[in-house]
């Protein structure tokens, strides 16, 4: 027997010695899977222990499917993988995870956002083709597969998700996709309603564009990007200043500010509306997605236009950052605390249940709502047969009318009111000096500790406090307000320029005082914010001159609202024209292509806000019952 009480001979290193694992509850399989064209795709097969014959949930990523397969060292798919992965390996699913062409392991050429084959395309292949063609070898190489395959992912997998809809394999049978980019120039990743959003795109083109493999890093000039975007001028100097300019991908942004056949003819849910796909698919939209607020309820309603794709069309609505449903805990974002983790809740009582039903065995029939809807305020879950709620012919939305006083009702002006008060209310906007879209200092979105997910829901007094944001405030309200829909702006304004951005945000203010939470005292929490570059007022493909000192009608569509207004909060709109350096700065002149701006282009200009008869300044409130 070994006397443990002294030094043993040899010193305390074994010659050999590993310690005993915990056997995996799961195997990994790492394959190249050949796409028609002949370029092979590197694809990750995770196949739990005893799940034969199980279903396939494929995810197609530009992210690197080795890191998404294997988060941690953990032998167990709990703590492997992301939280939804490690749901689906739980419940007995079979988990693929491929690079898309070009990326990571995989062979052939990347094009970020790859069109369909076409005018767009005229290559062999593409998202729709390569989904295909993985399908059908899973088939005939993974002898664990029922037959049965979902698509599944986030962002841009969510975008290949929807892709893989267009021309569906048989064995297609669901499609998850979850805050997908849609498109682009609309109201996902890189425009909203013409403007550009400079920051993010910039950083996504060298993270995604600048090598296959590696991520690129950003290069930030100055720990305030608001200093650094400034001082660069336009978009287009400061790519040059950072290298961008050679980037192919941010060179043809910068060539399609319009909304040109580049961007409709790859408008995810113009194609859905053509194709009008049978096969079953669940929309997930999150509230505060800072990066495709536009895509699911786009494609959502794209897929309800046509009666064969509507039959087995879900949206699912929840109070969510971009990747919260996937990653985060659903709990609380940012000061909003919501009760429990409603990411858990959907992936429990909403994703596993549609996937079961058209996947598994012994589990189809069963009913899934076609809406599920998270509302925020009373922090309750409501299903739905339809979405919206309110903006329908059944149930008409209700006009909140900005009024004299910067106050806030729902009274429509008359004669008289008009003839009592000044029937505008103005300010001077200097491209010198832009709004910004977060309180300073502005950090890159990758920074170590930015909460770049959570700036949706900042408090907005930072922004009400400046003399070139007008700020509209109701009175207490006394009865709660539930709104379920799509808020409509409809504003009447005039600029000194010839061209001007407007952006318009839909706020509940907090009482004073919040007990439980004192951080949400007076807190403006905003429900709905969006921009539109007023060249595009008419015609988003052709843009005009903004007629100078006229006033203008401009329609703004705010992103969905699920939100019950509770008694004792007030209602706030704010106005402004600039949303910094988030968006590129209109220099307020019209010029050909705004990125390319020159200096002297950039001038100040007044704007003026009407909420008289005829020229109502209001917004349209989804309001139900």
């Amino acid at each position: 027997m070994i006397d443990a009480s002294k030094p043993q001979a040899g010193g305390d290193i074994p010659a050999l010695f590993s310690a005993t694992r915990r056997a995996a509850d799961h195997d990994r399989r790492e394959v190249m899977i050949p796409m028609r064209d002949g370029v092979r795709l590197h694809t990750l097969i995770i196949v739990p222990h005893g799940a034969a014959p199980a279903p396939v949930v494929l995810e197609r990523t530009p992210y690197n499917a080795a890191e998404l397969t294997q988060v941690t060292g953990s032998s167990d798919a709990a703590g492997a993988l992301h939280p939804l992965h490690a749901d689906l390996v739980r419940s007995q699913y079979i988990l693929v995870v491929q690079d898309v062409r070009g990326k990571f392991g995989s062979e052939g050429e990347y094009v970020l956002n790859l069109p369909v084959c076409g005018p767009l395309n005229d290559g062999p292949a593409d998202h729709s083709t390569d989904a295909w063609d993985t399908i059908e070898w899973l088939l005939a190489n993974l002898p664990e597969c029922n037959g049965r395959v979902a698509s599944l992912g986030l962002s841009y997998d969510g975008f290949t998700a929807l892709m893989s809809l267009l021309e569906p394999h048989p064995a297609l049978k669901a499609c998850v996709a979850i805050n997908p980019m849609v498109d682009c120039w609309t109201g996902d990743d890189f425009f909203h309603n013409g403007a550009f959003r400079q920051l993010p795109t910039a950083e996504y083109a060298v993270r995604q564009t600048s090598g296959k493999s590696v991520v690129g890093s950003w290069p930030g000039q100055r720990h305030d990007e608001y200093e650094s975007w400034l001082l660069a001028g336009s978009a287009a100097a400061m790519g040059q200043a950072l290298g961008l300019d050679r980037l192919p991908f941010w060179q043809r942004v910068l060539a399609h500010p319009d909304y040109d056949a580049h961007w409709s003819g790859q408008a995810l849910d113009r194609l859905l509306r053509e194709k009008a796909p049978v096969v079953p698919t669940l929309h997930v939209q999150s509230l505060w997605d800072a990066e495709d607020i536009y895509g699911a309820s786009a494609a959502h309603a794209a897929m309800e236009a046509s009666p064969a794709s509507r039959e087995d069309n879900h949206l699912v609505i929840g109070p969510w950052s971009h990747p919260a449903p996937f990653f985060l805990d659903g709990a609380e974002l940012g000061a909003l605390k919501f009760g429990s983790d409603t990411a858990v809740w959907f992936r429990q009582r909403v994703l596993l249940p549609f996937l079961n039903a058209h996947l598994k065995d012994g589990q189809t029939g069963v009913s899934i709502p076609r809406v599920v809807a998270f509302e925020t305020g009373s922090n309750t879950w409501h299903e739905y047969d339809a979405w919206p709620r309110a903006g329908t012919a059944a149930v008409p939305c209700r006009r909140l009318f900005l009024k004299a006083g910067f106050k806030l009702n729902f009274d429509t002006p008359d004669a008289a009111e008009a003839a009592l008060t000044p029937d505008f209310d103005e300010f001077v906007s200097d491209p010198a000096k832009p709004v910004t879209y977060q309180p300073r200092p502005i950090r890159p979105k990758s920074a170590p500790g930015y909460a770049w997910e959570r700036w949706l829901v900042d408090d907005q007094r930072f922004a009400g406090d400046r003399p070139d944001v007008l700020t509209y405030t109701s009175e207490m309200l006394t009865m709660p307000l539930r709104l379920a829909g799509q808020p409509v702006v409809h504003l009447f304004a005039a600029t000194t320029g010839s061209d001007v951005d407007w952006i318009v945000k839909l706020i509940d203010v907090q009482p004073d005082e919040v007990p439980g939470n004192e951080g949400l005292g007076g807190y403006q929490l905003p429900l709905a914010m969006e921009i539109l570059r007023g060249r595009y007022r008419d015609a988003p493909a052709r843009p005009s001159p903004v007629p100078s000192g006229e006033v203008v009608h401009y329609r703004i569509a705010l992103p969905q609202v699920s939100h019950s207004v509770a008694p004792g909060h007030r209602l706030m709109i704010q106005v402004q024209c600039s949303w910094f350096p988030l968006y590129d700065r209109n220099p307020q002149r019209y010029v050909p292509r705004i990125a390319f701006a020159q200096p002297q282009d950039y001038r100040k200009a007044t704007q003026r806000v009407f909420r008289s008869p005829g020229m109502a300044t209001c917004i349209e409130l989804p309001i139900i019952e």
